[in-house]
């Protein structure tokens, strides 16, 4: 299929920053394909958005965490000329401790947080690179870099998709193809009732609206930002943790093991 304009597609749309990424792209006039599993919902937003904005909104109810719901996006991603965005956005959470947490939930939650951005960007990337353009946005989250805030699988999930954007980075680099990843913080959604932990609960000057976010990443986007963290105001403390990354990279591997510990001789 094709369409005049280039085409969003974005996943976890019916709600909460999926469903803001909605609006704000239809607002710039893109076409959209949202993707989420409340048919019901999805429907709504497009019928609203296609008429306030004038795009084309197609829906895709799928459940990512399936792996049938997962290869029905990834066939869309592979035969649509026309999408140039993907938007990586659906995912849960959890605050509970790892002992307190079925590992069934866990699972799903890999599935949903990991395996399906990865397998997304798979489908996307190719057609991407042999146009020479196209947009990968991962939404990821603080615990990338604080894991230890919240469940230990969630936060372990989101440091993979900020690995996965920074290895992406590098290899599309100079391909025309961009990456953005980026990580809220606490943010106004129904994240936290899924997560175990409700809004209510949390300090009011941590809590950024769904729509404050995705308006600063995307103005990160069109900064052309790397990585886009919308509640972090010293911008300095980013960059030195990068820097200081970046520093071990050339020592990380050696045929020597570190002074420390090779043994001690003598008395």
């Amino acid at each position: 299929m094709g369409t005049s304009r280039d085409t969003v597609l974005i996943t976890g749309a019916s709600s909460g920053i999926g469903a803001i990424y909605a609006d704000r792209f239809a607002a710039r006039g893109h076409d959209l394909i949202l993707v989420a599993r409340n048919h019901a919902r999805l429907t709504a937003i497009a019928d609203r958005l296609g008429v306030q904005h004038g795009v084309r909104v197609h829906t895709l109810a799928a459940d990512l965490a399936d792996s049938a719901g997962l290869a029905e996006v990834e066939a869309r991603l592979q035969s649509d000329d026309s999408i140039t965005h993907l938007v990586n956005n659906a995912g849960f959470g959890s605050a509970a401790p790892l002992a307190a947490s079925p590992v069934d939930e866990m699972a799903r939650m890999v599935a949903l947080n990991v395996t399906a951005p990865m397998r997304l960007a798979y489908a996307a990337v190719p057609r991407f690179t042999a146009r020479g353009k196209g947009t990968v946005i991962n939404i990821a989250s603080i615990v990338a870099i604080a894991p230890e805030l919240l469940n230990g699988v969630y936060g372990a999930t989101k440091s993979f998709v900020l690995a996965f954007s920074h290895s992406l980075r590098k290899e599309l680099d100079g391909t025309g193809v961009k990456v953005q990843v980026v990580l809220p913080g606490a943010t106004a959604t129904g994240f936290w009732d899924v997560a175990g932990l409700p809004l209510s609960k949390l300090p009011e000057d941590w809590v950024m609206s769904a729509a404050e976010l995705v308006d600063a990443a995307l103005l990160g986007l069109d900064r052309g930002e790397y990585a886009t963290i919308p509640s972090l105001h010293d911008l300095d403390a980013w960059d030195a943790w990068e820097s200081a990354r970046q520093a071990m990279l050339p020592h990380l591997s050696s045929a020597a093991p570190a002074e420390r510990y090779r043994p001690r001789t003598g008395c």
